[in-house]
This record gives structure tokens, sequence and C-alpha cells, in this order.
């Protein structure tokens, strides 16, 4: 795990989820919504965040599900 977060990013926490009554999924990076999982997509990624050993593989994963949002253009 060591080889993917470098510069240690992931330990600053910076994605977290919330769960609908629907089963709908929203992800969160500091607190702005980046994307939302819906269906089976949603199912899965919970699966995934229950066999999750510790915060920081939970973070790898959201990054994961997330993909490549960031492109330099985002008002802070």
């Amino acid at each position: 795990m060591d080889n993917i977060d470098k510069r240690n990013r992931l330990d600053e926490a910076p994605f977290s989820y919330r769960v609908l009554k629907d089963g709908s999924v929203f992800l969160y990076y500091f607190g702005k919504q980046v994307k939302i999982l819906k269906g089976k997509e949603a199912t899965k990624f919970l699966d995934k965040m229950k066999m999750a050993s510790d915060e920081k593989e939970l973070q790898l994963l959201m990054a994961k599900v997330t993909g490549n949002f960031k492109r330099g253009n985002e008002r802070k």
C-alpha cells in the first residue's frame, strides 16, 4: 500500500460517504460531493467497504471509485 499513496494524502481522510434509504451512495471529497453510486455499483461498493481492514484501505477504495476527478480547475 505504501507504493500507492506515496505522498500520504489518504492519511488526512479526505473521502467520506453516505448511504441513503434507497441504497444510493454519495461520495464526498473534503465535504464536497464528487460521485453518486446507484444499484449494483452501490451494492458492490458497500460490500468492498465491509471487507476493508483499516481506515487507509477504506480511503483507497473511495479514491479508486471516484476516479480521476481532479483536473486543476476546482474552486476552493
